[in-house]
């Protein structure tokens, strides 16, 4: 069987690949921020993916609704 193009990869690769980009002397507060953003990262990009984001002036007319 052979991989297509568009697979996603694996969780363990993603986290293996952010792990290895930290500097040697990277402490565990800052992995675990760079991983935190990954997967913020990677769940907006989902959310674009299925048209589940709005413009900026749709998410600014949103902002200024909360301050009436």
């Amino acid at each position: 069987m052979t991989a297509q193009v568009d697979e996603k990869p694996s969780a363990k690769s993603v986290l293996r690949e952010v792990i290895e980009a930290q500097p040697e002397d990277a402490s565990y507060e800052e992995i675990l921020r760079e991983l935190a953003f990954e997967c913020m990262l990677e769940r907006g990009l989902a959310d674009v993916r299925a048209g589940r984001s709005v413009d900026h002036e749709e998410a600014r007319r949103r902002i200024r609704s909360w301050r009436s």
